[in-house]
């Protein structure tokens, strides 16, 4: 498995399979069954979820609610009366921590992340993708006006990374999260190519998010309606919530050609009480736990690696993981999950889970039959 190449993950996906819109009313998608074990493949509704369920099993969701993290900006220099020119687009990726003692100087491009779950999060500083990135220099301000020209925000340059981003201190206000709300823009992908609108604030969020923090949605998720879940629990199903803040780095594209080359950006994570209890007593009796979206596995599995197969606890941290064929399994035993992008890790990921050909299999039966791809597309389900 290890002579793997990103491009053993590549497949022929028509541009108009990309799904633009959400569909019409939340839930009313189809689903793909793949058995893992066999192989077979049955073409079905998500308003079937509950029949893929058995009493006992434990359903566990990301609960993580993305941030309206594009912004558009206009550049000033520091000198006096200088007016603001240039429009410049600002994607929020991350608050970041400020350097700690004897930590990464200006310019290495890495900042104090490790810990960012288990510290309060800053509001002023955060890590940004900025397009045109040539024009932002370090030691420029940035201004973000509202619809109507008032000044909302103003952030300092205070570094590039080694991939074009930088890091931004915005000066203070009162309430960060509800300036986001009033001048930032869903972060729609750049595959979805429309500007977001009023629609997304709702439908590019799952109905039970709750942690805001993500800069992409747990898009499995999406699916689920508030009578999906009741059903669930009527059925015996038990729902524990873990959060995992989504950042562009789990949908960046590869550029490497060896997934022994593979790394991914880190992604903070937190397991409550609660969820660590209801995962501990799923592994005890011998249910299933079934996880909504390569980012509840990322989630779980990393969990389990720094557990040691001790019992988890419930704690905050980041995890890099890259789940690739070969990886060993230690707590997911079912996926919920939505078609991802060619040669993406997300891919990789469910690869591992149900196997490199029946998983690409299944895809070349879904662009057969006319699903709908990515984000606002259907999904699959694998046991």
């Amino acid at each position: 498995m290890t002579d793997l190449r990103v491009a053993d993950f590549d497949f022929d996906l028509p541009a108009e399979l990309i799904a633009q819109q959400p569909p019409a009313e939340r839930g009313l998608s189809r689903m793909l069954v793949l058995d893992r074990q066999t192989g077979a493949i049955r073409d079905s509704e998500f308003a079937e979820l509950t029949s893929q369920f058995r009493a006992g099993d434990l359903l566990v969701l990301n609960d993580s609610r993305v941030i309206p993290a594009r912004l558009y900006a206009r550049r000033t220099l520091r000198r006096e009366r200088e007016k603001p020119t240039g429009r410049i687009e600002v994607m929020l990726t991350e608050p970041v921590l400020p350097h700690t003692e004897g930590g990464p100087g200006p310019d290495s491009g890495t900042w104090d992340t490790k810990n960012l779950a288990q510290q309060p999060v800053t509001q002023n500083l955060w890590r940004a993708l900025v397009r045109p990135g040539r024009k932002v220099a370090i030691g420029e301000r940035l201004v973000f006006p509202s619809p109507t020209g008032q000044i909302e925000l103003e952030a300092e340059v205070l570094e590039r990374g080694q991939f074009g981003d930088r890091l931004l201190r915005f000066e203070p206000v009162p309430d960060f999260y509800a300036v986001l709300d009033r001048i930032g823009h869903m972060p729609l992908p750049p595959y979805i190519r429309r500007d977001d609108g009023a629609a997304d604030r709702e439908r590019y969020q799952t109905v039970y998010s709750a942690q805001r923090g993500s800069v992409a949605a747990p898009t499995a998720g999406l699916h689920f309606t508030p009578q999906i879940l009741d059903a669930l629990a009527a059925k015996g199903v038990e729902i524990a919530r873990v959060t995992l803040h989504v950042g562009l780095g789990t949908f960046a594209p590869l550029r490497v050609d060896r997934l022994a080359d593979v790394h991914l950006h880190r992604e903070r994570y937190t397991i409550s009480a609660p969820a660590a209890d209801a995962i501990n007593r799923a592994i005890t009796e011998g249910r299933r736990i079934v996880a909504a979206g390569t980012t509840t596995v990322r989630t779980l599995e990393a969990a389990a690696l720094q557990a040691a197969g001790a019992p988890l606890q419930p704690h905050s941290g980041g995890t890099e993981i890259f789940i690739s064929p070969g990886f060993q399994f230690r707590l997911v035993n079912a996926l919920l999950t939505n078609f991802h992008l060619p040669q993406s890790s997300l891919l990789m990921l469910v690869s591992a889970f149900a196997g490199r050909e029946q998983v690409l299999a299944a895809y070349t039966h879904a662009v057969q039959e006319q699903y709908r791809f990515f984000s606002y597309g259907d999904c699959m389900f694998v046991a």
